[in-house]
């Protein structure tokens, strides 16, 4: 059995695409990986300048950023399901064209709510690409040693997309407006479309049975309602009555979504796989390391240009060397997790994470490029040296026949990690920096309640009352500010230690099947078992869990 076993994994790599094929493939996913990754960034530049045209609200302004994020992680599942059925290229073309489309109508919204509903649909076009790109990377790399090393070049292409959104976006809002940022996408969408369509191999999984789309609006909703719950917290009424019931219902939704899906003989997620402790455990490190990332970039790039009054272009750049050390961890990601093991490296990321996160805890209202620097590189290395971890010991513990659904989990849960990361450590910057504002001498109740939106809304209000209560009106917004930015930090301190410790039930040790020739079926086992007693293809890789792989 061990023979046809290696004999069908040849097939299946000839199918795939063998030899250099596959790199090929590799290099198209992460085109549609980098379209992706853009965008999630690129807006967070033009956040000041999207507030001084547009005139958001602070809710508004939370949503314009948020809403991609939330739409996205949930229809994650809905597409990915959809991708196993109908083909994952398919749905990743699709995909494409809905990018492209969006991304037109975000560029010309001429108010916050058709702004809002542009980036929702961006969400939607998301949803549709990113699990289809790890499914398909599933698909064509089933060996875990060519996977490791195809993840570390995916999740460092990653990087690159998080570095050339705020560089691009801060170059671009140097020469034209605001929603310049949104037609780079157009550009990588019309060549990611002929070429994948050309290049990438169509895959399948196999599951049968109805499409539950009542679920997958059940988990949509519930996250919805969770999420502006969670908004709400750092509001005006943190425990009013509709925050309340935001919270209840949005988790009464998603109780119900679960409950649904172990009824079904064919659910959306099959929840047996978070039975596993690699998995489960993947999961959660995913959310908290992407929770801190997201939350804190946006906080930071506000930070630089509000505070200390950056150009946007001086703010990409300030942040490039964040990106760059995630790049450097992600190549570097497949000799670490082969040496050190899951378990040690995830933790060790989510420890180099902490330590940089109260390392920033001294910025205050003067610029400090050095400790800057320093912060942001540990910061970048940790969050990807965890991120990598966590994904290949995600992928790599899901069957095969899986993938899409496990792609759409994982993904799930870096999206719902960047969204609810976003408004709860908002929230809390939000809830910090508003009470420092409330009695500032000389200023009016009605003019401190305006400030206490948001700085950019201070600085406004404080070039409206002009002289000295402007000037004190500033100052006391910026060292409000810098507050509420400690505040949150130690939030994320917090969260990222949180991570560490859930990360020690990970495997201590890199396992896999051994390597098969791609061509040739592999040697007889050296016992003489008769062929009938070999254990199946699941039970043998259980028999090799402890075997380790060398550096």
């Amino acid at each position: 059995m061990s023979g046809t076993t290696t004999a069908a994994a040849a097939s299946r790599r000839r199918e795939t695409g063998a030899g250099a094929r596959r790199w090929v493939v590799l290099v198209v996913l992460c085109v549609s990986l980098l379209l992706v990754a853009v965008d999630a960034t690129v807006l967070h530049v033009a956040v000041p300048a999207v507030s001084e045209d547009l005139k958001p609200g602070a809710m508004e302004l939370l949503w314009i950023v948020d809403a991609y994020p939330l739409v996205c992680a949930s229809l994650l599942i809905l597409f990915g399901t959809l991708g196993d059925r109908v083909g994952r290229r398919r749905v990743l073309l699709a995909g494409y064209a809905l990018f492209g489309v969006a991304s037109g109508v975000a560029a010309l919204a001429h108010d916050a709510h058709v702004l809002i509903a542009a980036r929702a649909l961006l969400g939607v076009g998301g949803a549709m690409i990113m699990p289809a790109t790890l499914s398909i990377l599933r698909h064509v790399f089933p060996d875990r040693r060519e996977r490791a090393l195809a993840i570390g070049i995916w999740s460092a292409v990653a990087a690159v997309g998080a570095a050339i959104g705020p560089l691009l976006g801060g170059f671009l809002l140097e020469h034209f407006w605001w929603g310049s940022v949104f037609l780079i996408n157009i550009p990588l969408m019309l060549v990611s479309l002929p070429v994948g369509r050309m290049l990438l191999p169509e895959s399948k999984g196999e599951r049968d049975g109805p499409w539950d789309v009542v679920g997958a609006l059940m988990a949509a909703a519930g996250l919805f309602l969770l999420v502006l719950g969670v908004k709400r917290l750092g509001g005006e009424a943190p425990f009013g009555l509709w925050t309340l019931l935001f919270l209840l219902t949005g988790g009464g939704l998603l109780t119900a979504f679960v409950r649904r899906q172990r009824r079904r003989t064919h659910p959306l997620i099959d929840l047996r796989t978070f039975a596993r402790p690699a998995f489960s455990t993947s999961v959660g490190c995913i959310v908290l390391a992407m929770l801190a990332l997201v939350g804190l970039e946006l906080i930071a790039a506000q930070y630089l240009q509000l505070v200390l009054h950056l150009s946007p272009l001086q703010t990409g750049l300030r942040l490039l060397p964040l990106t760059f050390a995630a790049m450097a961890a992600g190549l570097a990601g497949r000799s670490v997790l082969q040496r050190f093991g899951p378990r040690r490296m995830v933790v060790s990321g989510f420890c180099v994470t902490a330590a940089a996160v109260t390392l920033l805890t001294a910025m205050g209202t003067k610029d400090n490029s050095t400790l800057l620097l320093s912060g942001f590189v540990l910061l970048g290395f940790g969050l990807e040296t965890t991120l990598f971890g966590a994904y290949e010991s995600m992928l790599s513990e899901a069957p095969q026949t899986q993938a899409g659904g496990a792609a759409a989990v994982g993904e799930t849960s870096y999206q719902l990690g960047a969204g609810i990361g976003i408004a709860l450590l908002g929230s809390v910057m939000n809830a910090a920096y508003a009470p420092g504002l409330s009695s500032v001498r000389g200023v009016p109740a009605s003019a401190s309640k305006s400030a206490a939106h948001s700085l950019g809304e201070a600085y406004e209000v404080a070039d409206r009352l002009g002289g000295t209560r402007g000037a004190a009106l500033r100052q006391a917004a910026r060292e409000s500010f810098v507050h509420g930015l400690h505040v949150t930090l130690f939030v994320s301190v917090g969260l990222l230690l949180l991570g560490a410790v859930m990360a020690l039930r990970l495997p201590r040790v890199m396992t896999c099947e051994p390597p098969a020739p791609e061509d040739t079926p592999a040697p007889p086992a050296p016992d003489t078992t008769p062929a009938s007693a070999v254990p199946a293809p699941r039970e043998a890789r259980h028999d090799d869990r402890n075997t380790r792989i060398s550096a």
